[in-house]
């Protein structure tokens, strides 16, 4: 019995390839590998044409995930865009408020091979809006949850992180099986600006809902209905390509002997321009995870310490910060990707190594702009809006004692001032 188009149901696009194999003479056998006993060639003409989809249908679907990866992101950085406000209502320590990252981003770590290897083997459409599910439901859950019970907030990040981990994964294999070559370039190009795009306005709505609501919850409300339209969308308008689609690689053999997971990661352990690239990409979101998620507090630590605003000790704290450097992401982020892209692009008629230097002269320019706003943010408050986090002092014993770091400034809630010398005095 030989493999042809139709001869598998339900799989037309995979026999379809599998037909122009056998078509060619390859003896296919029970188990569908090359060589195997008891087949024989297809008859001529059985070969159907590979998966194909109109550019217009293409060009929609497109949309529709940098709609989703725009969400996504925005579900990265909501939390960090209320920290203050957060902190206040369960009464999180910024060293627990810190945990909240770190579970984020440890479910993310872990479940992103399980997701890659499933999106692999199996239907991606599916996959994703699993992810969509959990990454949502999660995060509608969350502001429900009472003061009583701040664990079942970090429990519930974790949750969004194994959700966003399915898209992340997979979304860019669904874009590479749509488009080819330049095109596909400038479609990924367009997908990544959502990331900085995504987180900027992560901290837009959290500071936006609160001011409106006064009420950091509807936050977490508002955004699941955005994510509620993008599972429909995606249901509706993104197609599942067979793997390979946009090559048209007609000589795969439905049900060819695939490999083990173990296997593959064997074969990205050879290749060290994946893992160099891989180190680089993850020594960036070292840095920037950091600095995303303490930024806005940072800024607010600085303009308490130079006088322009007064430390928040209540429910409702002014979250301005996080919608200036919100913004700021979204711009700066359009920017970036477009000149780095543009400067690769012309670059690389030059150079074949465009891509990987234009990455490394960029961050080698950004790491003394980032040291330089950390050290002069007691100085200026200019400077501070590309630093990180300010140390906030604690209470201890009955006596409080709120420093901020590295200016040395404590705050006194006897005299209500900051100054530049240690100061205790009583718990009010």
């Amino acid at each position: 019995m030989c493999l042809c188009p139709g001869s598998h149901p339900g799989s037309g696009a995979q026999a379809g390839e599998a037909g122009a194999m056998s078509a060619e003479g390859w003896d296919t056998g029970p188990g569908g590998h090359p060589g195997a006993s008891g087949a024989g060639p297809c008859p001529p003409g059985t070969a159907s044409a590979p998966w194909s989809l109109p550019h217009w249908r293409a060009c929609l679907a497109a949309a529709v995930l940098c709609y989703i990866n725009l969400l996504n992101y925005m579900n990265w950085f909501i939390v960090a865009g209320m920290l203050l406000d957060i902190q206040n209502f369960f009464q999180i320590s910024d060293s627990n408020a810190g945990l909240l990252q770190t579970v984020f981003i440890c479910s993310l770590l872990l479940s992103a091979p399980v997701f890659g290897y499933l999106g692999d083997r199996h239907g991606r459409k599916a996959t994703l809006s699993v992810g969509i599910l959990l990454w949502s439901g999660a995060g509608l859950s969350s502001s429900f949850i009472s003061p009583q019970h701040p664990w079942l907030f970090f429990l519930s990040r974790g949750v969004v992180g194994i959700g966003s981990a399915s898209y992340s994964t997979i979304a860019p294999t669904v874009l590479g099986d749509l488009f080819v070559r330049d095109q596909r370039t400038r479609v990924l190009a367009i997908f990544y600006i959502f990331i900085p795009v995504g987180s900027g306005l992560g901290y837009v709505l959290g500071s936006a809902v609160l001011q409106l609501t006064g009420n950091w919850h509807w936050a977490f409300r508002v955004l699941p209905c955005l994510e509620a339209v993008a599972l429909i969308l995606l249901i509706a308008l993104v197609p599942d390509p067979p793997r390979g689609a946009a090559e048209k690689q007609e000589e795969v053999a439905m049900g060819a002997l695939r490999s083990s997971w173990c296997e593959d990661v064997r074969y990205l352990g050879r290749n060290w321009s994946f893992v160099w690239s891989t180190l680089g990409v993850t020594a960036i979101a070292f840095v920037t995870g950091a600095l995303g998620f303490w930024a806005p507090k940072f800024l607010f630590e600085a303009r308490v310490v130079h006088g322009l605003q007064l430390p928040c000790l209540q429910d409702l704290c002014n979250e301005q910060d996080s919608l200036i450097f919100g913004i700021l992401t979204v711009v700066t982020g359009i920017i970036g990707v477009v000149l780095g892209a543009e400067a690769s692009r012309r670059y690389k008629k030059v150079n074949p190594r465009a891509e990987s230097l234009i990455c490394a002269y960029s961050l080698l320019i950004a790491a003394p702009c980032l040291y330089l706003a950390l050290i002069l943010a007691p100085v200026t408050l200019l400077a501070s809006y590309a630093g990180r986090e300010c140390r906030e002092g604690s209470v201890t014993g009955g006596l409080v004692h709120r420093c901020s770091w590295p200016s040395g400034s404590c705050f006194c809630p006897a005299t209500g001032r900051w100054l530049l010398t240690s100061c205790w005095s009583p718990a009010p």
